[in-house]
């Protein structure tokens, strides 16, 4: 329950970014009071007590945030302020209250946000990506008028994708969501992409999609799902099975974060808000990019080969092959496919932890 003097889940009041406070922040500030170290605070978790004050972060956030003066008051056994209540322009949204004023699932949102109207104004407080309200809610006036037809004549043969990559997503999920039957062939003409990236977008956020509502309704099948979206018979299968990859990176993405949480509480990494991505059609793979006086670059999860150093803090997934990357700098931290975070913590301190290959390969799911 959130307490009496909380704001609105998921949003930074504007102005107030200079009060928002992680957790080991919160941890080293209650310290004098509670005689807690970092570890043992975020072990028996004193902020969830009813009389605590909320964390301005979604319920369901990855990475918790307070407000320090709300918090502050409550270690001096003061009054805690509310915070303000009314909606501001400049307010900043977190992935979760974004996606609910556009009336998206937050995985969608993960979409929309590389439209070149979102993209250039996300901003990271405390490692957590956050969007200005104003932002989101013009994004969000101009999808409800409908998308603008590209117009364009469809891709010359032999040029590349005439859409950047970074917006394909967004692109082509206007049009998914104007017609849910939308074929490869009008996003090729409406959108100049290849059969390949045409096929392969409407395939993987049809499944987005069908994971969205399983997530919403248990009940429903795969096919009903699909059937319910209004898809094609003929595209059930890829979209079934990009739904069940996506159900797996949901359900493995709380791992992966509490290992980059772990990371972070030992001051090897920033706070940050890690991602499971498609590294290919069936296969996941998580990057925590370590700060600069760590001992390696950054960390990879793939679901295959478990954990392994990186040498690229830019790149540290790499390009796809199929095999184990191999070579200088690489090094695989156990032969678990999810060891606990203590042991990834013990590996990356002792550089003679590991192997250089994996020492055990991991068949993704069916």
């Amino acid at each position: 329950m959130r307490s009496a003097a909380a704001g609105v889940a998921g949003v930074i009041r504007a102005g107030r970014t200079e009060f928002v406070q992680t957790r080991d922040e919160l941890a080293h500030a209650a310290y004098p009071v509670t005689g807690m170290k970092p570890s043992t605070f975020a072990k028996h978790k004193p902020y969830t007590a009813e009389d605590f004050p909320a964390p301005i972060s979604s319920d369901d956030a990855r990475v918790l945030l307070w407000d320090s003066e709300q918090t502050a008051a409550h270690y001096a056994d003061e009054p805690v302020p509310a915070l303000p209540d009314t909606d501001d322009d400049q307010d900043l949204l977190d992935r979760n209250e974004a996606a609910a004023l556009l009336q998206v699932s937050p995985r969608s949102w993960d979409t929309y946000k590389t439209d070149p109207q979102i993209k250039p104004h996300l901003v990271k407080i405390k490692g957590v990506e956050h969007c200005p309200r104003h932002i989101a809610a013009a994004y969000q006036a101009a999808r409800q008028a409908g998308p603008g037809r590209a117009g364009n004549p469809g891709r010359p043969r032999g040029s590349g994708d005439m859409v950047p990559r970074d917006e394909i997503p967004q692109r082509v999920s206007a049009l998914l969501d104007v017609d849910a039957a939308v074929t490869s062939k009008t996003v090729m003409a409406e959108l100049g992409l290849s059969y390949v990236t045409a096929t392969r977008s409407l395939s993987r956020l049809r499944g987005e999609r069908v994971a969205d509502l399983l997530a919403t309704d248990p009940t429903l099948t795969p096919a009903a799902a699909a059937s319910q979206l209004g898809y094609p018979t003929a595209v059930h299968r890829t979209a079934i099975a990009y739904a069940r990859t996506e159900l797996r990176a949901r359900a493995v993405r709380p791992y992966v974060q509490d290992v980059a949480d772990a990371l972070a509480s030992d001051g090897l990494a920033q706070h940050q808000d890690v991602a499971v991505v498609h590294v290919a059609d069936d296969v996941l793979a998580a990057a925590v990019v370590l700060a600069f006086n760590a001992p390696v670059p950054a960390l990879v999860w793939d679901e295959r080969f478990g954990w392994r150093t990186a040498t690229s803090r830019r790149h540290p997934i790499g390009r796809e092959s199929g095999r184990p990357p191999e070579g200088e700098g690489t090094r695989y931290l156990s032969a678990e496919q999810q060891p606990s975070p203590q042991e990834v913590l013990a590996a990356v301190h002792d550089g003679r932890r590991g192997t250089r290959r994996p020492a055990q390969i991991h068949s993704p799911p069916v």
